[in-house]
């Protein structure tokens, strides 16, 4: 599982907002403009989160008729994700298995998708998803069913039906196959010595609370890290709550990628022992240190007492 790193690129968000902007401009969105228009922010998604963009763009048809629906056109909810008892944002009410229920309202599309990739990456429902290729949509479909996505008994039919008609499977399988050529010329040029594998290249991604870390090694630094993982000077101190100064020996791991405004679902709380630290407890459970002191009403910088138990995921009631 993987959190997202969720916008790759200023010129990907740009293209993005303006491709919506104008199709909702029209009267009604063809199932084609829809897929033109949100296949890159589907592709990008996948590589962070492991979702495949076929999912992704099935579901965003059929939850939304092809971004047609009112919740998606008016509230720009693309999946149908109600609202559940941890949201905080906007909220709308509209009819479904039920009269008036609560759906998410977001500001735009973007925010939608961003928040799918989310929902499905934190919940521990979905956690054997990720276990599955990239490539096996049919898993993906039968597994959203099973773990309760849907109440309609056809879903896993229904997208995977989209995905075969419209063969958004093929923004999988590119993906894919780069990466096995990728992988076959790296082999190829090992054996024939013309390639020495720097150990950096080959340093493995792990996952906390969906967000990508590495564990740390001697000789680690953010200059180091950042270069391998391709990021700027800037992002690993401050995905991490440290300083730029900060000596990583002191450290196990370093997530690559921005922490969560909250724990697992199956975090609720911790109870502190061996005087650890805000900050220690914000990277084992892959949360924003200033949100923790947020969720536990602590002045930041203060530091919690053996036995004190934190909440992790809603805030503390007076």
């Amino acid at each position: 599982m993987t959190k997202i790193k969720l916008a790759t690129s200023f010129i990907l968000l740009v293209h993005f907002t303006f491709l919506t902007d104008s199709i909702h401009a029209q009267s009604r969105i063809t199932r084609q403009q829809y897929i033109d228009t949100y296949k890159d922010w589907a592709m990008s998604s996948m590589k962070e989160t492991g979702i495949p963009a076929s999912i992704t763009l099935a579901q965003g048809i059929l939850e939304s008729a092809s971004g047609n629906s009112t919740l998606a056109k008016r509230d720009n909810n693309h999946f149908g994700i109600k609202c559940h008892s941890d949201w905080t944002g906007k909220r709308v009410y509209h009819h479904d298995d039920a009269r008036n229920e609560c759906f998410r309202k977001y500001n735009s599309p973007y925010e939608s998708f961003k928040d799918h990739a989310e929902f499905l990456t934190t919940r521990a429902r979905y956690a054997s998803l990720f276990e599955l290729a990239t490539t096996d949509y049919k898993g993906w479909a039968h597994g959203l069913r099973k773990a309760g996505y849907a109440t309609n008994p056809q879903y896993a039919q229904l997208l995977i039906k989209i995905i075969e008609e419209e063969e958004l499977y093929q923004y999988d399988q590119d993906i894919s196959e780069r990466a096995r050529r990728s992988n076959r010329d790296i082999e190829r040029r090992k054996s024939s010595g013309e390639l020495v594998i720097n150990p950096y290249e080959t340093r493995p991604v792990k996952y906390n609370n969906g967000v990508k870390y590495v564990e740390l090694q001697e000789g680690d630094t953010f200059e180091n890290l950042a270069r391998m993982f391709n990021l700027k000077a800037w992002e690993l101190p401050h995905y991490n709550d440290l300083p730029s100064n900060a000596r990583l020996d002191k450290y196990r791991l370093l997530y690559i990628e921005s922490k969560r405004r909250n724990a697992h679902p199956d975090h609720q709380r911790h109870t502190v022992k061996n005087n650890e630290s805000m900050h220690e407890i914000s990277q084992q459970y892959g949360i924003r240190l200033k949100r923790l002191y947020y969720l536990n009403r602590m002045d930041e910088g203060t530091e919690p007492e053996n036995g004190d138990r934190l909440n992790l995921r809603k805030r503390v009631k007076y």
